[in-house]
């Protein structure tokens, strides 16, 4: 089943949702506003071992920072662009 990402129309926060057939788009799980739109997210594989791109033992990205830091977003690294 695919995750999708949206972003809420009302707060701006971005959450994911798993979204079956044709269900509508889910509140949003921040403030319950409806009318969230569709974010694009870059696809992701696991390779089954610690790279570059996973996240440490101790909970930091490729970046360094830890993914609940401000500008860290679902599917990114921070939201820096992998290269």
């Amino acid at each position: 089943m695919p995750i999708l990402e949206y972003k809420c129309t009302s707060c701006g926060k971005v959450f994911e949702a798993i979204i079956i057939g044709d269900a509508p788009v889910p509140p949003c799980e921040f403030c319950g506003a409806t009318g969230a739109e569709r974010v694009l997210s870059p696809s992701s594989t696991a390779s089954g071992r610690q790279g570059a791109r996973m996240p440490d033992a101790g909970g930091h990205g490729c970046c360094g920072s830890r993914p609940s830091e401000k500008g860290c977003v679902p599917g990114s690294c921070c939201g820096k662009a992998h290269g």
